[in-house]
């Protein structure tokens, strides 16, 4: 009997490498490739029987050239194919994105942008290439049998506090069925002891909390070397318009933040909102965050044709626990999304993504 192909993405850490260990286990025959899409200065490392490019990088990351060299060492020691792939270019789509927003005065969110555009779409685009069946990564999420549907349910990990499922909500549902989350029916504790069952020297490697293209996470930094220098500096403002201070750049600031305004109060205050136009940041008191209603587009199911409303749980970030909510469709690609009780520091550019208990019923962009 011929085992079936996947190709699973392994990043280096010991959520991938787990996941390579449990699909061979499970007899598949397993294609690791590392997605290389940082932009550093580049140096040419041996992968297999090829020189590729790989960028040499001190980091810690998803796509340093040190998790290159973590993630081809786990592949030898399993001994399935590993490959390195330079997606440079095509990253660069995500890098715009992440300027632009900013520069708008919004706050992206280039995880589930990088999901939907890069690591899936080109995932399978290789995995087709190689007679590969299905694909695989090692996201906290779980795919199962809807009952009277065709393709799976994607629903939450079993491990709440590492639930990924939020940043896969913009996948395309036509790709589900070909898609396999091994680590997803885990929590971590219990991923990291397989890993040291099996002598995996990545047991104890620290989870990456950084986006890769901004190591030092210096957003603002990262946006004056990518587009140049902009003039973003203005004027602080408190709700009423009065000034009350200036600022270097509104890029460096996010709705609900309060450290490093730069202001003393006697109580604490907070960004409430962002004027890209007018280079102003809004200040207020907590109170002056609360929101009770939010407006997204650019949705995306992974239903069957949503109802025109409908009753939710919806989370309006990744750290933020699903708040029950009333959704109601107002036209082909925009939805209001009605909380119960008011939410804090929602932040237009991130994505709001609707559950029915755990599973995923798709979301949109918060405009």
């Amino acid at each position: 009997m011929v085992a079936k192909r996947v190709v699973l993405a392994m990043s280096g850490g010991v959520d991938s490498s787990v996941a390579a260990h449990l699909l061979r286990n499970d007899g598949y025959e397993v294609i690791g490739l590392f997605m290389r899409s940082g932009v550093h200065e580049e140096t040419t490392c041996a992968v297999g029987s090829d020189a590729l490019p790989i960028v040499a990088s001190h980091k810690q990351g998803c796509c340093s050239a040190s998790d290159a060299a973590d993630a081809r060492r786990v592949a030898d020691a399993l001994d399935i194919p590993f490959h390195a792939v330079n997606f440079r270019d095509a990253f660069g789509r995500i890098k715009d994105y992440f300027a632009d927003e900013y520069l708008s005065g919004r706050t992206p969110n280039p995880c589930v942008m990088c999901n939907n555009w890069l690591k899936f779409g080109k995932l399978w685009d290789y995995a087709r290439q190689v007679g590969a069946e299905s694909i695989a990564t090692g996201h906290y999420a779980r795919l199962v049998s809807a009952e009277g549907e065709e393709r799976p349910a994607l629903v939450r990990g079993v491990d709440d506090s590492k639930d990924q499922s939020y940043v896969l909500f913009g996948l395309d549902r036509d790709l589900l069925s070909r898609v396999q989350f091994p680590v997803g029916e885990y929590n971590k504790t219990e991923i990291r002891d397989i890993a040291r069952e099996v002598g995996c020297r990545l047991a104890e490697k620290p989870d990456s909390q950084e986006i890769c293209f901004v190591p030092d996470q210096d957003y603002a930094g990262f946006i004056r070397r990518y587009r140049g220098e902009f003039e973003t500096a203005g004027e602080i403002v408190d709700t009423a318009g009065n000034v009350v201070g200036q600022h270097a750049g509104y890029e460096q600031f996010t709705i609900g933040q309060r450290k490093g305004l730069g202001i003393a109060f006697g109580s604490p205050r907070y960004v409430v909102s962002i004027n890209a136009d007018s280079k102003q940041v809004v200040i207020g008191e907590r109170e002056d965050l609360a929101c009770h209603e939010v407006v997204a587009d650019r949705l995306n199911w992974l239903i069957d044709d949503p109802p025109g409303k409908f009753r939710c749980r919806a989370k309006i970030r990744y750290l933020h626990q699903p708040a029950e909510a009333e959704v109601q469709i107002t036209a082909a690609d925009r939805m209001t999304v009605h909380f119960d009780e008011p939410q804090y520091g929602v932040a237009p550019g991130q994505a709001v993504v609707c559950y029915d208990d755990d599973r995923v019923l798709g979301g949109g962009w918060i405009a």
